[in-house]
């Protein structure tokens, strides 16, 4: 496979592990493929620190303005996504995005960005558990998979609450570049993988 660009979307308040374990799991993919497979980085906003939930300040690789192509877009999710749904700027951003991607991700309530855009109508998805009666009302069409730790919609995928973002990255990596690069990336990050 081409070597392929991978921006996560984060904000104020966006949950930590939300971005930082697909970070985790696609860099290191990577680092281990002598950096063929993945250049992946942070975009927000603005170039500009945002703090994320819990107080921690990162400083975004790229605002929306101004970025390199995007293949694959995955979208944080954290309690900073309800006032997203208000920011018909970033909105827009993340509809052009997902025109162009090859795949489109929500990270937990991340989903909440997906739903207001219309993207998951009639369509299967994940959420953090304590947000589904939240995106009933955001988007009462899309279909709930609340036993589920992820779900594919065409070219969109989604994932439950938090750790679960992690489960889903690993099963996009088998999926892109194979279950022996899946398997090597668990191994060095101590992580036990259940590969489906």
């Amino acid at each position: 496979m081409s070597k392929k660009n991978i921006a996560i979307l984060i904000f104020d308040n966006a949950e930590v592990l939300d971005f930082a374990g697909p970070f985790e799991v696609f860099s290191v993919a990577s680092n281990l493929r002598d950096d063929k497979l993945f250049n992946v980085f942070t975009i927000a906003n603005q170039k500009q620190p945002i703090a994320a939930v819990n107080g921690l300040s990162i400083n975004p690789d790229y605002g929306i303005a101004q970025h390199p192509k995007i293949d694959i877009l995955i979208v944080s999710g954290g309690v900073g996504t309800r006032k997203l749904l208000e920011d018909r700027e970033l909105l827009d951003w993340v509809a052009a995005v997902h025109e162009q991607s090859e795949i489109t991700v929500s990270i937990c309530s991340g989903s909440r960005i997906l739903g207001q855009l219309g993207l998951l109508n009639r369509k299967p998805y994940c959420t953090h558990h304590e947000v589904y009666s939240h995106m009933d009302l955001i988007a009462p069409e899309a279909i709930p998979m609340k036993h589920k730790r992820f779900a594919k919609a065409g070219k969109i995928y989604t994932s439950g609450g938090i750790s679960a973002g992690i489960d889903l990255s690993f099963h996009l990596l088998e999926t892109l570049a194979g279950k022996d690069t899946a398997i090597a990336t668990a191994a060095y990050m101590e992580y036990n993988l259940q590969l489906q």
